[in-house]
């Protein structure tokens, strides 16, 4: 019989087993040897080099090579199935040829061998199945330069296994793994820095849930074949996805071993959360002693909830806990808890410097999801504690915040009823505390109400014309009970002393309408209800103190007064326009000026005052409304007019790009705005000081300018108070510049010189703006940083330096960096004391110096006080898998230092050394 070109072999398994002898029956369909060829598939081989091969392909002679047919498989016996034997059919085909050996009762595969059984796929460069002991054995091939390729990629299940050699039993699931590497998830990381690799010399595969390794290496370094660090464990038994439990273990980096070791070590590869221990850091502080600072316990009590438990514990009896708490639920809310508690023990007991304080501190964050319901939210956002919290912390993440001068909180819940009118209400509690003076302002809680703007004598739905139809009201009230007290009486029963509790209800009402088509006026009045529950009573009692004094009762009970005002305002829009001759660059400019007069009236309400007489006889006149919540009523009459012009002005440029068919409109001045008024109740000084504010941006939005100032058309005396003289009939100028500020802003960073690659400046040789640019353009091309060597290397060179190792790049002439400036002044000359405020300049930047390092410093200098405000610098390292930072504040009164280096993945963050001076104790 000759050999046949096409061949399609099918083996079948018929066993017997008994528990004295077992029987085998195998049934050959065609020759005993034959070849076969099997799809072609590209397998990438992985650059780790092994010591040896085990495993020889067998040689064939040529024409039965040529004569490989395109896959072969291995059918399901139609006899019942035993233990022991296979349980399902086994796929697999090679490249090159397939070889069965009846007198071997072996399968030989060689070049991208590939078997398919049931969960387990096994791929190698050769391949030899012995199907009498249900074995398979799976190896490199070696090429003619001694190079190895197509290492075995042993998968069964999610588990996967990249090793040398590998032995394999598909009755018994076990296995012997030479030079394995495998990746195992951790934390809540997908595959990548958070993912464990684990390479043993020798493992042995127990069952699916059990591995035992050899001389391993635990690594969470992205370099596969030069770690830059790793774990070595002598002997070890690997749990897939949950744990690897290991005897004595040590660190290496860059393969030299460090005396960091422990005789035997937990590696936790749980997915998800999971409860564990917390690392703590240890350290010595001078005043406090040794500590260990961080250690807790992590609860994670259900995927919607957690908790951690963390403390600090020093040996001169100080002591501090925190405890944070994350929820959320999808599609509901979010949100978490933390509280932090400092018990803090300076020096010793006995000592002059010894101190003893307690800080803490509050916080609370809830957002409700938009979807959660239409019609009503909750929030929370809550910072509350002491006000030296932040300043005498010794947790580094709280340095941030050592110049806060402010604790804030807002808890509110807010409902909307849409049918018309639609009511917006909420229900809020507040807190502020200045953490420099100790005060804190409290409101538990305020109430809010509003309705929506109602036109009652228009169409809801139709077209509002003139001033009647135009009409409109709304109606909104704000009740509140305020509460002002200090630190010391905060969460006492003493906070709620000078509790005041108040409403006010507003009705304002409008309309607007056109006058001669070009005026557009507007008109309306407010009306207002103030309500409280205690009001003051002020007599004058001769029999207090020496000479008598003010006795102010309180009296208790409801109480209200109303006051009412009207205005009026008139405006309108006014456009100027100049056109530039055809050539110019500048085609046309265009001012806009919108002034308006708005006119004010509100009566007084003496009604609601009083009269005592002190003691020298005097009438004082005095309001029972004034010291509670909303303040008393106008005593005084108020009939003025307000005046203002603003002004906006453009300019519409010839664009660079030569396709554009619109000319391009630039800001010259965003806004530039002038406002006085005229008091027609007022016996002298009638008229108000002039205001002035703008602010423009130039250098491409680059830079913003932002300016204002106050004249003051009156003179003042000697004693610096305002007359009623006009300053130029004193001989002065017509008006007297009382204050002035100004700010320029200004960032930039190393793209802002880069061209673009499309740049139609470029193409056009006549064009001189470019010479700005600064010269290093000259030897760079777009790429910030100046990779692009056009002279030495082509495009391909360029792609392989960017996409290869950028430890040691091409930066040449180039660095990435950006800078942020901002100068602010103030002057001010109400007095004649001519002199500036404040005049300080501030700057924040960073530069990096190679791809993996970044250094940054942020400062300012105060020109009128001739000293720098607060200076820090920062200098990270990337270390691969390690992270190096370096903060240092050097001088000032927050002077201080903190050095940290660890490991980037989550799995072994608590490899890590970190150390800090100690603060300034206020």
């Amino acid at each position: 019989m000759g050999w046949i070109r096409h061949t399609i072999t099918k083996i079948g398994f018929i066993a017997l087993q008994s528990n004295k002898h077992s029987l085998l029956f195998l049934l050959l369909l065609f020759t005993s040897i034959v070849s076969v060829s099997a799809q072609e598939g590209r397998i990438k081989p992985l650059p780790i080099k092994a010591v040896e091969d085990s495993i020889v392909a067998p040689t064939l002679p040529v024409d039965i090579i040529k004569t490989a047919v395109v896959q072969d498989s291995v059918q399901q016996d139609t006899v019942p199935k035993k233990q022991g034997l296979l349980l399902d059919k086994i796929k697999y085909k090679a490249k090159d040829y397939v070889k069965i050996s009846q007198k071997d009762k072996k399968i030989y595969l060689y070049n991208e061998a590939e078997i398919y059984y049931q969960d387990t796929e096994l791929k190698a460069g050769t391949i030899i199945l012995d199907y009498e002991k249900n074995e398979v054995y799976a190896g490199r091939i070696k090429d003619s330069l001694g190079n190895y390729s197509q290492l075995p990629n042993f998968k069964q299940g999610n588990q996967e296994v990249v090793p040398d050699s590998i032995r394999f039993n598909f009755t018994t699931q076990k296995a012997l793994i030479w030079n394995s590497r495998t990746e195992q998830k951790a934390g809540l990381g997908s595959l990548g820095s958070d993912a464990m690799k684990v390479y043993s010399e020798r493992t042995k595969k127990e069952n699916d849930s059990v591995y035992f390794l050899d001389e391993g290496r635990l690594t969470t370094s992205q370099d596969t074949l030069d770690p830059d660090y790793h774990i070595r464990v002598r002997k070890a038994k690997l749990v897939p996805g949950k744990k690897v439990i290991a005897g004595y273990s040590n660190l290496y980096i860059v393969n030299v071993p460090t005396p960091i070791a422990l005789p035997f070590a937990y590696f936790p590869l749980t997915t998800g959360n999971t409860a564990g221990l917390i690392f703590p850091t240890f350290g010595n502080d001078p005043d406090r002693g040794y500590f260990l600072q961080g250690g807790g316990y992590y609860f994670p009590f259900s995927e919607h909830i957690d908790l951690s438990l963390q403390g600090d514990f020093y040996t001169n009896g100080s002591y501090g806990f925190r405890g944070e708490s994350n929820y959320v639920k999808r599609y509901k809310y979010r949100g978490n808890i933390n509280f932090s508690f400092e018990n803090l023990i300076t020096s010793q007991p006995g000592f002059d410097d010894f101190s003893r304080s307690s800080t803490y501190n509050i916080r609370i964050r809830h957002t409700q999801d938009a979807k959660a319901s239409p019609n009503s939210t909750f929030s929370a956002s809550v910072n509350l504690g002491s006000s030296q919290f932040f300043r005498n912390s010794l947790q580094q993440q709280n340095f941030n915040n050592i110049q806060t001068n402010t604790l804030s909180s807002s808890i509110s819940y807010s409902r909307t009823f849409p049918n018309y009118p639609s009511v917006r209400t909420s229900i809020s509690a507040t807190h502020n505390q200045n953490t420099n003076t100790g005060v804190v302002n409290l409101t538990l809680p305020t109430f809010q109400a509003s309705m929506e703007r109602i036109f009652p004598f228009a169409k809801r739905d139709g077209i509002k014309k003139g001033a009647i139809q135009n009409i409109n009201f709304q109606y909104d009230v704000n009740a509140s009970n305020s509460i002002t007290t200090n630190e010391d009486d905060f969460l006492t029963g003493r906070m709620f002393d000078n509790a005041r509790v108040g409403a006010r209800h507003r009705i304002p009402i409008s309309t607007n309408f056109k006058v001669a088509k070009f005026f557009s006026v507007t008109a309306g009045g407010t009306y207002e209800d103030v309500w409280t529950l205690e009001t003051f009573n002020q007599r004058f009692d001769p029999d207090q103190g020496v000479n008598g004094a003010v006795v102010r009762d309180t009296i208790k009970g409801f109480d209200r007064f109303n006051q009412y005002n009207f205005n009026l305002s008139v405006g309108t829009t006014i456009y100027g326009t100049y056109t530039f001759k055809e050539g110019k660059k500048i085609q046309a400019l265009r001012h806009t000026l919108r002034p308006s007069v708005t006119y004010g009236y509100a009566p007084s309400f003496e009604q609601f005052y009083d009269t005592f007489i002190n003691g020298d006889g005097e009438e004082v006149q005095f309001s029972r409304f004034q010291g509670t919540l909303n303040g008393a009523p106008r005593l005084t009459q108020t009939n003025s007019l307000s005046l203002s012009l603003a002004n906006t002005l453009e300019a519409k440029v010839i664009p660079k790009d030569s396709t554009a068919t619109e000319l391009k409109k630039v800001s010259i001045l965003n806004s530039f705005n002038v406002t006085t008024g005229y008091n027609f109740e007022a016996d002298s000084l009638r008229i108000s000081p002039v205001n002035i504010s703008g602010g423009t941006t130039i250098l491409n939005n680059k830079m913003s300018i932002n300016f204002g100032a106050s004249l003051d058309p009156y003179a003042i005396n000697n004693n610096g108070r305002r007359i009623n003289t006009f300053n130029i009939d004193n001989g002065g100028s017509l008006f007297r510049l009382t204050n002035a500020r100004a700010t320029l802003s200004y960032s930039i960073s190393s793209s802002d010189f880069n061209k673009k690659p499309d740049d139609p400046e470029d193409k056009d040789p006549n064009n001189t703006e470019n010479l700005d640019r600064g010269i290093d353009e000259f030897f760079s091309n777009s790429n910030e940083f100046g990779n692009d060597r056009r002279d030495f290397s082509t495009t391909n060179d360029r792609n392989q330096q960017n996409d290869g190792d950028v430890e040691n790049p091409y930066y040449e002439n180039k660095l990435p960096w950006d800078l942020r400036m901002s100068y602010t002044t103030s002057f001010t000359n109400t007095n004649r004391q001519n002199e500036f405020t404040n005049n300080s300049l501030t700057f924040s930047g960073n530069i990096s110096l190679s791809p993996r390092w970044r250094v940054g410093v942020s400062s300012g200098y105060d020109i009128r006080n001739k000293g720098f405000t607060l200076t820090q610098f920062n200098f990270q390292r990337d270390l691969k898998s390690f992270t190096l930072r370096f903060d240092w504040t050097p001088f000032g009164q927050f002077t201080r230092w903190y050095f940290f280096i660890g490991i980037k993945s989550s799995i072994l963050k608590d490899l890590k050394w970190e150390n800090r001076s100690q603060p300034v104790r206020r």
